[in-house]
């Protein structure tokens, strides 16, 4: 069983849940930018929360199934059709061997996950499946998705679930994000925090699964407006000498030269996996034990729906 790519559509990539454990030696993560998103659609499968799924951007691409398979998309509110018909967002439906799946009109967010019974049974490197692009890291050279590459499915590893009403979706389409304060707050002018948290900023056409470069009123450095290369982390908001934020995302570098202001919560990371170019952002700020109950929260959702 497999799926063949009759169009890549505009960005379409193999992602598990990341290849950790190398960060020492300079290896990012990569993995989703909407982890909620993946989680799901492989939930309903019954596959295992690390199986590989397909990660689509904005516009989708038209797949043909070389055998039976049993497809879940999450995330991003997109129409899919399979021959024609529609199918539901966060439930299993079959693809008969020889029909397409196609990807339409998108409503609201960037970001849809496309997971296959069993997971997509593509090389591993490193003990991951995940694409990083900018390193060309993972299976089909790192590279995005092209016309007549061949997907092969793995056989499932797991019963299938019990059939049951489709669970809401855990994508969320907010324009807040938010952060904590990092520990660079004290390499910034005093007004910088309020501009951070009281402004608008848009994700710029510069933006890539690396980070999102952002426009808004310029963050001005007390001093220098680089340091010493050091580790960063995945929701970091770097800010370069020009006073202009990045927001390190899903494929990010492991260190950094410039100072942070704030770091986005892990809770909130896969809400702005779900913007795109031309979007605003609000960073708002909570406290720790914010960010923690939220992070609970989404694994209790993920429980107490999913059992997963």
């Amino acid at each position: 069983m497999n799926l063949t790519v009759i169009k890549p559509g505009m960005l379409t990539s193999v992602q598990d849940l990341g290849r950790r454990g190398y960060q020492n030696v300079g290896v990012p993560v990569s993995g989703p930018m909407d982890v909620c998103s993946h989680r799901l659609a492989n939930a309903v499968l019954g596959n295992d929360p690390m199986a590989a799924a397909l990660e689509i951007t904005l516009l989708g691409p038209e797949l043909v199934a070389g055998g039976s398979v049993t497809c879940a998309v999450a995330g991003a509110d997109i129409d899919v059709t399979v021959d024609g018909v529609p199918v539901e967002r966060n439930r299993p439906f079959d693809v008969p061997q020889g029909s397409r799946i196609r990807f339409g009109a998108r409503r609201r967010g960037a970001r849809m996950t496309l997971a296959v019974r069993g997971g997509f049974d593509v090389p591993l490197t490193l003990g991951s499946r995940a694409t990083h692009l900018a390193s060309g890291m993972g299976p089909f050279g790192g590279r995005a998705l092209k016309a007549d590459d061949i997907l092969p499915v793995a056989a499932p590893s797991r019963p299938s679930p019990p059939s049951r009403p489709s669970p809401p979706s855990c994508a969320s389409f907010s324009n807040v994000i938010r952060i904590l304060p990092a520990v660079h707050r004290d390499r910034f002018v005093g007004a910088a925090w309020d501009l951070l948290i009281q402004s608008r900023f848009t994700v710029t056409p510069q933006s890539n699964r690396m980070g999102y470069r952002l426009k808004g009123p310029p963050l001005v450095h007390a001093g220098a407006g680089e340091i010493l290369s050091e580790g960063m982390p995945v929701g970091a908001i770097q800010v370069p000498p020009s006073g202009q934020p990045i927001l390190l995302m899903a494929e990010c570098a492991t260190t950094g030269g410039y100072p942070t202001i704030a770091n986005v919560i892990s809770a909130d990371l896969p809400i702005a996996g779900q913007l795109a170019p031309g979007d605003w952002l609000q960073f708002v700020p909570c406290s720790r034990d914010e960010a923690i109950a939220a992070l609970r929260a989404r694994e209790k959702w993920f429980r107490d729906t999913l059992g997963a």
